[in-house]
């Protein structure tokens, strides 16, 4: 199915990403690992099927070329991801929103997203502390339940797809991720993309606990 991909996004500043890694990190190696993040996943999104590929901001940063960039509104996480849907809508066009905190997510993953919208309004990619990394929506008015589901909780996503569910929509499922907060979230993350500049950040910037996942 055509649709368009959604990052949600905030510029790596020290002291204001990633602060869950301090300690170990410093602030700045906190933000040099968020950076990583980032451009592993715009990378990612850049090299799959998109009618439009939009960054939806917090403060600022430099996208690359073939990406809009929109400014994120909103006052909590619920409000900004409905205004990111309804900001970026297209007639006709379905939308797929993923964070920053996934960078071992890829343009497999990404397309099999969208291909389960062709039988299915909603796609649901369950985050192993029970958030999402990943909601695409058929119709992305529908993101406008997302400012009465509690977020970062243990059941962020179950109470998402509850409320998707409530709509009379049906909802499919994608791979189960694990999303960077800790270090230990980190390691094990860049344990299963070695290659990437996240997984070298993660090496070079976030110490490594006895019992670290590596």
């Amino acid at each position: 199915m055509n649709a368009q991909l959604l990052v949600l996004a905030k510029a790596p500043v020290p002291g204001r990403v990633k602060t869950r890694l301090c300690p170990p990190c410093t602030p700045r190696q906190a933000a040099l690992v968020a950076a990583a993040a980032l451009v592993d996943t715009l990378d990612a999104v850049a090299v799959s099927p998109s009618v439009r590929r939009t960054v939806v901001l917090s403060g600022q940063y430099a996208a690359p070329p073939g990406f809009h960039v929109i400014v994120q509104r909103g006052d909590g996480l619920g409000e900004r991801l409905a205004h990111a849907y309804a900001d970026t809508a297209l007639p006709g066009v379905a939308s797929a929103l993923i964070g920053m905190d996934t960078p071992q997510v890829g343009p497999a993953l990404l397309a099999d997203v969208t291909a389960r919208l062709g039988h299915a309004d909603a796609v649901l990619g369950p985050a192993m502390d029970g958030g999402w990394w990943v909601l695409a929506l058929r119709q992305p008015a529908h993101a406008s339940v997302l400012p009465g589901v509690p977020m970062s909780t243990v059941d962020t996503g179950a109470r998402t797809a509850a409320a998707l569910r409530a709509r009379g929509l049906t909802v499919a499922y994608a791979e189960p991720l694990r999303d960077v907060d800790t270090a230990d979230d980190a390691h094990a993350v860049a344990h299963t993309c070695p290659h990437g500049r996240f997984a070298a950040a993660v090496r070079t910037h976030v110490p490594v606990y006895p019992h670290a996942v590596s």
